[in-house]
């Protein structure tokens, strides 16, 4: 059984990809453990930019006698597994790298502190008030948070009370903070994983966090990252580089060729293939196709909608544009029925686009680069 799963074109660029290597200079690796593959991407700094040294993606359903796509819940042995021989064919260098956490590992919620803090008063502050919105002990968790920018106040926002010169008070301020609640029991698991796999771990990151450095450049406006992953997607309201609001919704590419298997009484792989090849454009011979997909993508769609809707009208702030990711957004069809849908630019992610690569490895990096945003991400929170 062959457990690797890169994309062809690439194991015929790897030896090509090694002649540009030229030594001396520190390598950063991001290492995406993710629900259906894990994805490796190797970079390093010459001359102040980044250059890609390799990339790499295994599939992970192989390791569990299913189908390359599926969605897995593998063993700490096996994924250790699937890691050495995704490092071993795509001749990853370094022994060390920044690792994905899963979002589903997490909670992310904004709070609202009523008070100006510091330091160890902020953390004991933040870790009071976290606990009203986590559903376990406090223990069982490690807490982060990152203080969110201020916005400007509108004059409506402003608790107006007239004194004798008629000047507005200042309202009462009050400091957002965005909190990130990780499972002890998530961290030890992959800590297991890279010792197992004879790696070290620099760090290890919520991916959603890794996506946003991959996707994001100078964006001020709030955005929305659309992250499509295998068993979910995720939604990240941006703004300032900070996420202001975070969401899941349990639905993903492997859904969605799940029901075409069922519908169309064909093989889980037969209908993977189907959804890559034709999309919502669908197949002339099987007009079905594409009504099975549309079914999941109008839930997507749908669900994100609420999110926005729900987000402008507690913000007062507009979504100026909807940033794709992940291997789930390279579906045909589905930038023209999100454009249709939400009204706003909407773009597919590039984030290779940041990092200086062969002129050969161009097209492919283009194409299929969304599925690399975390790995990528990781990779280059390591170098700086």
């Amino acid at each position: 059984m062959e457990h690797f799963n890169m994309n062809n074109v690439f194991k015929n660029l790897l030896s090509k990809i090694s002649k540009f290597r030229d030594g001396g200079e520190a390598s950063a690796v991001g290492i995406d453990i993710g629900s259906s593959a894990i994805k490796v991407v190797e970079i390093k700094k010459k001359g102040g930019r980044a250059i890609l040294e390799t990339y790499g993606s295994i599939a992970l359903g192989p390791y569990d006698s299913l189908d390359v796509g599926r969605v897995t819940n593998l063993s700490v042995e096996k994924l250790a597994e699937a890691l050495k021989e995704v490092i071993k064919q795509s001749g990853v260098a370094a022994a060390s790298a920044g690792f994905s956490i899963p979002v589903q590992s997490s909670l992310i919620f904004p709070i609202e502190l009523p008070v100006q803090a510091e330091g160890k008063e902020m953390a004991a502050i933040v870790s009071t008030e976290a606990r009203k919105y986590i559903p376990v002990p406090i223990t069982e968790v490690s807490l982060d948070y990152f203080v969110l920018p201020k916005k400007e106040a509108s004059f409506e926002e402003m608790n107006i009370t007239v004194n004798d010169s008629n000047v507005p008070q200042k309202p009462t301020e009050k400091t957002g903070v965005l909190v990130v609640a990780t499972q002890n029991d998530a961290t030890s698991k992959y800590r297991s994983i890279v010792s197992e796999s004879g790696l070290s771990a620099s760090f290890f990151e919520i991916e959603v966090f890794s996506s946003i450095r991959a996707n994001f450049e100078h964006e001020l406006s709030p955005v929305l990252l659309m992250d499509f992953g295998a068993s979910r997607t995720k939604l990240s309201i941006v703004e300032f580089g900070m996420i202001k609001n975070y969401h899941t919704i349990e639905r993903g590419g492997a859904d969605i060729s799940d029901s075409i298997s069922k519908s169309l009484s064909i093989p889980f792989s037969e209908a993977e293939k189907m959804k890559k090849e034709f999309g919502l454009f669908g197949n002339p011979t099987e007009k079905s196709l594409s009504d099975i997909i549309k079914i999941h993508i109008d839930y997507i769609l749908s669900e994100t909608n609420s999110v926005l809707l729900g987000y402008e009208k507690k913000y007062n702030r507009t979504i100026s544009k909807i940033i794709f990711s992940g291997g789930g957004s390279l579906l045909k069809g589905l930038k023209e029925s999100a454009t249709s849908n939400f009204r706003v630019e909407i773009e597919v992610g590039l984030p290779f686009s940041t990092v200086h690569a062969p002129e050969f490895l161009a097209k492919v990096l283009e194409t299929m680069g969304s599925e690399f945003a975390v790995a990528l991400g990781l990779a280059l929170r390591k170098l700086q």
